[in-house]
């Protein structure tokens, strides 16, 4: 039986402020939303049918500006490590690489990505926004173990059954509870979360401020590094656009 009716036959239940949109497997669940998020509104959730990846994207409608509603992302990445943490074996590391990428054990496994009208104004509340990831659950290449030390899949890191559907209905989950905690106690919350899943550096202080960039301070120097958000979504820094997926 080919892979993409398995994947397709799996159910899927995701909470009722969720509306589900399959797609098969040679579909992009992130351009798609992309697509049919002016019409299809908020909740919207793509998801892909595929057996080697949880690939999905979600439709958010926010209330602020663009230039701080794209701090999503950083909700969307703390959901999306919830939901792994949710299947994963007990103290497996799970990192956000800033901003966009989830390694585990330090193999890359895929990450998110955040998407928005090109003309969108920064000081107007866009019309929409798309949160988009992938996740690698299946490693299909043939290569000898070690050949690509930096990757990694969930089935490699001792994941069990938990494949495209249980990480795509705890994300769905998570990522209420996020935005739960985002309306009830504002952003700062959301920030914590994120931080504390990058990796730690010493004698280092870091911030998220207004506009979604990463402020690094070293104690000790007087300068403060930028990270830009808007430039690090240009190209999503886990995503290899030749192979499709999670670069390996």
């Amino acid at each position: 039986m080919p892979v993409s009716h398995v994947s397709l036959a799996e159910p899927i239940d995701l909470p009722p402020p969720f509306t589900l949109v399959r797609l098969r497997e040679s579909g992009d669940a992130f351009a798609h939303a992309c697509r049919i998020a002016p019409e299809s509104g908020a909740g919207t959730l793509v998801y892909v049918g595929r057996f080697d990846l949880a690939e999905f994207a979600v439709v958010l409608e926010p209330a602020e500006p663009l230039r701080s509603a794209r701090r999503a992302l950083y909700a969307g990445m703390v959901a999306l490590t919830d939901a792994l943490r949710a299947y994963a074996p007990p103290s497996q590391p799970i990192a956000i690489g800033w901003p966009d990428a989830v390694r585990i054990n330090g193999g890359l496994v895929g990450g998110g990505r955040m998407g928005w009208p090109s003309a969108a104004i920064e000081e107007e509340p866009p019309p929409w926004l798309v949160f988009g990831a992938m996740i690698r659950t299946v490693a299909m290449n043939d290569d000898e173990p070690g050949v690509h030390p930096l990757a990694s899949a969930l089935d490699q890191e001792g994941f069990g059954e938990a494949g495209a559907a249980q990480i795509t209905e705890s994300f769905a989950r998570h990522l209420m509870l996020a935005f739960d905690g985002w309306q009830a106690d504002g952003f700062d919350g959301v920030a914590r979360e994120y931080l504390s899943r990058m990796p730690r550096e010493r004698q280092t202080i870091q911030r998220i401020d207004d506009h979604g960039d990463l402020l690094t301070r070293r104690i000790g120097a007087g300068a403060i590094e930028r990270g830009d958000l808007v430039q690090a979504l240009a190209a999503p820094s886990w995503l290899d656009p030749v192979r499709g997926g999670p670069r390996l």
